[in-house]
């Protein structure tokens, strides 16, 4: 079956999205490295700040925070001990269902934050705005690639 015009725009635009989040994600760990935290631990970070905004007894269980990080539960979990291990959160049993566990913010994690946002936001805008997205070159089919 042959491949349309409009199913290869399709695909060019979807590693195009995969391209970009890649490159992201590794400049976002780069520049939080010296935080001692990386993306991952700062969504979930960031996510817990926010739900504190709104009411500061406000817990997530690690489900709904999976389902906020676009982490699988035991990735997340994973990576709430090392949170935790760090003192940026605690965990605790979930008093509605005992099985669950609910993540709480520190006073630490929430300083922590505070400090890494500003260079994750201007990471944000840098490579979202495009200005470190360097166009993905064109493999030998595409429309646009040089022809030998």
């Amino acid at each position: 079956m042959a491949v349309t015009k409009i199913e290869r725009a399709l695909v060019e635009q979807w590693r195009d999205v995969l391209s970009l989040h890649a490159r992201t994600t590794c400049e976002l760990d780069r520049a939080l490295h010296p935080y001692g935290i990386g993306a991952s631990d700062f969504e979930v970070l960031d996510v817990l700040v926010e739900a504190a905004a709104h009411d500061p007894c406000d817990t997530y269980r690690v489900q709904e925070l999976s389902s906020r990080v676009h982490l699988s539960q035991s990735a997340l979990s994973r990576l709430v001990a090392r949170l935790e291990k760090d003192g940026l959160v605690t965990r605790g049993m979930c008093s509605e269902d005992r099985r669950g566990v609910r993540v709480v913010l520190t006073e630490k994690g929430r300083a922590r934050h505070a400090e890494a946002q500003p260079v994750q936001r201007s990471v944000l805008g840098r490579m979202l705005n495009g200005e470190a997205a360097p166009e993905r070159p064109k493999t030998a089919g595409e429309p646009g690639a040089a022809q030998k």
